[in-house]
């Protein structure tokens, strides 16, 4: 599709403005969206620019105070700023080397670092199930373990009303 704007060059631009319920869209070349002032496009835009500038960087470096050593991955030998700089790690090992600065990112990101993923629709009730019964023996242990009897109990039952539901196919 050819820039509305210009009309000679490739659109690879497509904005949509709605004011007052009213939708304009409109497919613009990147030169005349910049000229309209909408948008500007940097060609170095990369992920780890793009992480950073969510403000995951933590923020200015003030050169010469709390320097700590550079962490670097003992397999492929990356560094934490190399990361930044290209954003991707170079291996698996990465992910234990530099863990505790990945946390926070992937915490912010997605609001989690524990990854559940998708579930097939035919399981996903016998998962869930099982994931809560799961959740609920380790609150039984520690409500045990703090001498709360009654909220012992309570989770008890419940962990065997779930563990029965399955067993009998959802019906009671």
């Amino acid at each position: 599709m050819m820039c509305q704007q210009c009309h000679m060059r490739e659109a690879n631009v497509h904005y949509t403005q709605i004011i007052n319920g009213n939708k304009v869209e409109m497919y613009l070349c990147s030169q005349c969206a910049e000229e309209k002032g909408k948008f500007t496009f940097s060609p170095q835009l990369s992920l780890g620019s793009l992480l950073w500038g969510f403000g995951l960087g933590g923020g200015a470096d003030y050169p010469g105070i709390g320097q700590q050593p550079v962490l670097r991955c003992n397999v492929c030998g990356m560094s934490f700023d190399d990361f930044k700089r290209m954003g991707k790690l170079g291996c698996p090992n990465c992910y234990r080397v530099f863990r505790n600065n990945l946390e926070p990112i992937l915490r912010r990101l997605h609001g989690s670092t524990e990854h559940t993923g998708k579930v097939p629709a035919k399981l996903a009730d016998e998962i869930k199930t099982s994931n809560e019964i799961e959740r609920l023996k380790a609150e039984l242990a520690a409500a045990i373990e703090n001498e709360q009897y009654e909220k012992a109990a309570e989770l008890r039952d419940r962990i065997r009303e779930l563990e029965n539901s399955g067993k009998n196919g959802g019906v009671r």
